[in-house]
């Protein structure tokens, strides 16, 4: 296990040295002149040139890029061209919304989704069964912007329960930004539910056929204690890992439902600056992404055989 750790500890360098160069080169390929950008609609040779070399523009990619690789490990994100203010802080409170929209949303998905798929292997080929899977099948299928606006207009417009627009931060009001928070955590749940309850349904299939299920059975065992010293530590494995890689996706691609919900995140201010042009905003935001999903998935890999010991690495 430590010998695993740490190997995956290594990987992950080059993962992210790899994926910071082509985040670097990725944006060099968008369309417009940074500095000109800045300059605005002033043609001044001169000006111009003296903001390219102070954005080291006027340097060798390999030199830009050795430059932006050490500015970030000092934390130095570089500074927003369109709202002239340091990346970094427009990074962390966009995170923190982004956060507190995806991690609960996760959780939610797979409190509901792990028990619906188990309940239903264990129901396989009946009415039920078939009822299960439809629903997962239809949450798959849903748009996310749909149902989002669905549940605006039934809890928000006519019923008046949850706010329609706006956002409150939960450090400044924690039970009124819960309340703003409330319809779009539900929304990404019940989309990302569906695969996570078709994974537990088919790993609960298969953990069944196994020899050591029939011999609990044979021992006397109740179905209820089969479902959890047996069948549950087996099924959440699986379950773990896809979870890790929902929350990594999701973590920057919520732009949709922030879109939906007015809310801030990571997603919405990534959108923004790529309309702008604002290229060290776009670049800060997904090198943040990256770093999540790199770090999540990780953490997921590591924690894997803590939460499943089936799941062991030798």
């Amino acid at each position: 296990m430590i010998r695993y750790a740490i190997t995956r500890l290594a990987l992950a360098l080059p993962t992210i040295v790899i994926a910071l160069f082509l985040i670097f080169a990725l944006i060099r390929l968008i369309p417009g002149d940074p500095a000109q950008l800045i300059l605005g609609e002033t043609d001044d040779p001169a000006a111009l040139a003296r903001i390219r070399a102070e954005l080291a523009l006027d340097q060798p990619l390999a030199v830009q890029f050795y430059h932006w690789v050490t500015a970030l490990g000092q934390g130095d994100f570089g500074k927003s061209i369109s709202m002239e203010s340091p990346v970094l802080d427009l990074l962390v409170p966009a995170m923190g919304v982004t956060a507190s929209l995806v991690i609960p949303a996760v959780v939610l998905a797979a409190i509901m989704a792990v028990p619906l798929g188990m309940f239903a292997a264990w129901r396989q080929n009946t009415r039920t069964d078939t009822v299960v899977v439809a629903l997962a099948t239809v949450s798959l299928s849903i748009p996310s912007f749909w149902l989002g606006l669905m549940l605006l207009l039934l809890f928000g417009v006519q019923l008046d329960i949850f706010p329609v627009v706006g956002y409150i931060s939960l450090t400044e009001d924690f039970a009124q930004g819960l309340h703003y928070l409330v319809l779009p955590v539900l929304t990404l749940a019940l989309i990302e539910a569906g695969v996570l309850v078709r994974l537990a349904r088919a790993s609960t299939i298969e953990v069944l056929q196994l020899e050591y299920v029939a011999h609990a059975r044979a021992k006397g065992l109740s179905e209820s204690a089969v479902a959890c010293r047996h069948v549950l530590p087996n099924v959440i494995g699986p379950t773990w890992i896809m979870i890790g890689l929902v929350l990594g996706g999701l973590l920057g691609g919520a732009v949709v439902i922030e879109t939906v919900f007015s809310l801030p995140g990571l997603g919405r201010l990534m959108v923004e600056a790529v309309f702008a042009r604002d290229y060290p905003v776009v670049q800060g935001c997904m090198v943040i992404v990256m770093l999540c999903y790199v770090g999540v998935n990780l953490m997921i890999e590591l924690t894997a055989p803590v939460v499943c010991p089936a799941l062991r690495y030798d």
